[in-house]
């Protein structure tokens, strides 16, 4: 009688939501579909997968065991490679991390809206270049040949000869990071933005009263009141930190920045599984180095909530 009635009263919710459940459900059969399905192609990685034996050589192919991680680990490069991945992700975190909840704080106390506006548009812009788009931009103004900033340095008397921006492998990780801050600071100071927009704003109104001043009424009210997302936001960068985090993807960066030149500090985990897998036809070895760097992630994640969790007491999950 009582699954009856439960069953009753979640029949009447979905015909009054039935819109919703609509939409929910196509999401999750996408989600299903592009996210969790591809999933099962993991076991390549376990197996000697040939790309003749098409999609049934997924589950037909031998096992093989831990062969791919084996001759990846002692792979004469991969020593270098996994630097390149870890110190780019951590220059890119320490940098793209803070750079827009400072941007938020700063918007938030402009006072003139129309202002306030221009510098929220002009920062978000670039979040809609593609980096080929950003390659060539940067190219105009940091090539060794005809580069503006080379050009504007050597006018002034700084430098004799042009600094080798884009092919020098000391200044890559430099440069890529410069980059992603500039593409990806303004949108995600809209996340921040949109936290301090739900602080009460009698509270602004009770400190000031008070004689807090601006510094002050940052500390103690908003950046407590935006504390939740900042948290949110860092565990979910650190666990997608070998990818990239919030400094957007280290596969567009390293791939289209790279060159022969500068290689030795461009290529990362995931060039590398690329050029394996698609230049090689090497499917099961490239799975196997994307699938460290996923493993590695995943840890990242539960290790980067918890710690949190004993911090401030809040977490994603």
């Amino acid at each position: 009688m009582i699954l009856k009635e439960k069953l009753h009263k979640g029949w009447k919710m979905f015909k009054k939501q039935r819109e919703l459940q609509v939409f929910a459900w196509i999401g999750m059969a996408v989600l299903f579909l592009f996210s969790y399905l591809p999933l099962s192609g993991i076991i390549i990685a376990f197996k000697d997968y040939k790309i003749q034996m098409g999609f049934s050589g997924i589950w037909t192919a031998d096992w093989v065991g831990i062969k791919w991680f084996r001759e990846l680990f002692s792979y004469y490069r991969f020593g270098e490679i996994l630097r390149n991945t870890v110190v780019l992700s951590v220059l890119k975190l320490l940098f793209t991390f803070p750079a827009p909840i400072i941007l938020a704080l700063l918007l938030n106390e402009m006072k003139v809206q129309k202002f306030k506006k221009t510098v929220q548009t002009v920062t978000y812009l670039p979040n809609f270049i593609s980096w080929i788009l950003v390659y060539t931009i940067a190219n105009s103004f940091l090539n060794a040949d005809m580069g503006l900033v080379n050009q504007i340095l050597q006018d002034w008397g700084i430098i004799r000869e042009p600094i080798q921006f884009l092919t020098s492998p000391d200044l890559f990780w430099g440069v890529a990071t410069f980059l992603a801050i500039w593409k990806t600071t303004g949108y995600w100071a809209i996340i921040f933005l949109a936290a301090i927009s739900g602080i009460d704003s009698q509270l602004y109104e009770a400190a000031q009263i008070d004689g807090a001043g601006r510094l002050q009424r940052i500390r103690y009210i908003t950046f407590p009141g935006i504390r939740g997302s900042v948290v949110t936001v860092l565990i979910l960068s650190i666990g997608g930190l070998l990818g990239g985090g919030m400094g957007g993807s280290n596969f567009d960066q390293s791939y289209i920045f790279g060159n022969a030149i500068n290689n030795s500090a461009s290529e990362i985990l995931q060039t590398y599984a690329f050029k394996m897998g698609l230049s090689e036809g090497r499917f099961a070895y490239a799975t196997a180095a994307d699938l460290v760097q996923s493993a590695v992630s995943v840890v990242l994640i539960l290790v980067s909530n918890k710690v949190a969790k004993k911090i401030t007491g809040e977490g994603i999950f």
